[in-house]
């Protein structure tokens, strides 16, 4: 895999039609789909750099929950699966003096303030237990769980841990597994106290290596880059697709797309899908060349509109927006804030339409005059054909 990525990235970074710009920060995003800018910061550069796009694609990822608990930050022998999976491809030689091994499941994740599952931790933990039993048979494996996720064919893995003698303890959120530091000699017991449910008992552990599944999180990052594409964020504050099933890599935002741990945890495998998906569907647009307007978009009267702003707040395509423009009203002529809608992200849903508080604003075709119009029609006909 590794290897396969490394050659992925050298493919990119050569390819004479991609450019790269790490360390970059965007700024400003305007435009619609099909003619986007979007205005970057460069480390070490003097000036800002506006980028025209057709397109843009969200996959900001995730990151690690840093915890306070079990002693993590103050022990040397607590670590995250992150952090051991880089000391087991480092080969690191104190992992073969490890006689005993605890892994914690859910640290951070599945409580009040993060109530979801970040899917990828179990799976992480069998494999790592399942890598540390291969590099020392000898060593003595215990994970502390909830709930086992390793769902599909992962429960191959699963089913092999347990052959090779990997115990696994459940506990619940009422009994949390407690970790004490027991003064030694030389360096202080790392003691993991479990209750077994099965046995009905307390079990302490003398541990020499404790391992947290730690919650995956929200890059801070995802606020900022929602409120500069104006799209929606989840609760727990992952991007948050157009409709489950139907747009499951669309935002309303027409041109906008999103995949991997942008949007919510998942397997690479998972990743990789998604992010095919999104090549597809921005390639379509890409190779259309020109992007077709909704028949049915809303339109202003800019003689009537007072520029109050309402039909911003509810257009949920983000189409409207607030401009200064020349009016002209009788034979005088001055300079308003007006609405102004933008007819390539339009969809015609009558939002704004029904919002507006002077009625200034009417999809086309289904103007104010023309639905009582028909109103009007279906009442005669309904009086016509009670007569009859």
């Amino acid at each position: 895999m590794q290897e396969y990525l490394e050659s992925l990235t050298s493919r990119v970074l050569k390819h004479p039609r991609i450019t790269v710009y790490t360390g970059a920060e965007i700024k400003k995003v305007s435009g619609y789909v099909g003619s986007y800018c979007s205005t970057i910061a460069l480390k070490g550069n003097d000036g800002p750099l506006e980028l025209k796009h057709g397109v843009a694609i969200i996959a900001s990822g995730s990151q690690e929950f840093i915890t306070g608990e079990y002693g993590y930050g103050k022990d040397r022998r607590v670590l995250t699966q992150k952090e051991l999976e880089g000391e087991l491809h480092r080969k690191s030689t104190r992992l073969k003096k490890v006689k005993n091994a605890v892994m914690v499941q859910c640290v951070g994740s599945r409580n009040q303030e993060r109530p979801y599952c970040s899917r990828i931790c179990c799976s992480q933990a069998v494999k790592h237990a399942l890598m540390l039993k291969e590099s020392n048979p000898e060593i003595n494996i215990y994970i502390l769980y909830r709930d086992m996720m390793t769902y599909g064919f992962k429960e191959d893995y699963y089913q092999e841990a347990r052959e090779k003698g990997i115990v696994f303890i459940r506990y619940d959120l009422a009994n949390k597994p407690e970790v004490r530091f027991v003064k030694g000699a030389e360096e202080d017991s790392l003691v993991v106290i479990a209750r077994d449910p099965f046995l009905g008992a307390r079990l302490s552990i003398d541990t020499d290596l404790l391992v947290l599944s730690v919650g995956t999180v929200p890059p801070e990052s995802n606020r900022e880059l929602s409120q500069l594409f104006k799209v929606p964020l989840s609760k727990e504050g992952f991007f948050l697709e157009a409709h489950v099933k139907l747009r499951p890599v669309d935002f309303a935002t027409d041109g906008v797309f999103l995949c991997g741990m942008a949007h919510y945890p998942k397997h690479i495998e998972e990743t990789i899908a998604q992010a095919n998906a999104v090549g597809s569907r921005a390639g379509i647009l890409l190779a259309r060349g020109k992007v077709e307007a909704e028949a049915n978009i809303a339109v202003i009267d800019e003689k009537r509109c007072k520029g109050c702003g309402l039909c911003v707040e509810v257009c949920p395509y983000k189409a409207i927006s607030l401009e200064d423009r020349n009016v002209r009203l009788e034979s005088v002529e001055f300079n308003a804030r007006r609405a102004v809608i933008n007819p390539a992200s339009c969809k015609g849903c009558g939002s704004c339409a029904a919002t507006c508080p002077v009625g200034a604003i009417s999809p086309l075709h289904f103007t104010t005059e023309q639905i009582e119009a028909m109103i009007d029609q279906a009442a005669v006909k309904m009086e016509k054909a009670s007569h009859e």
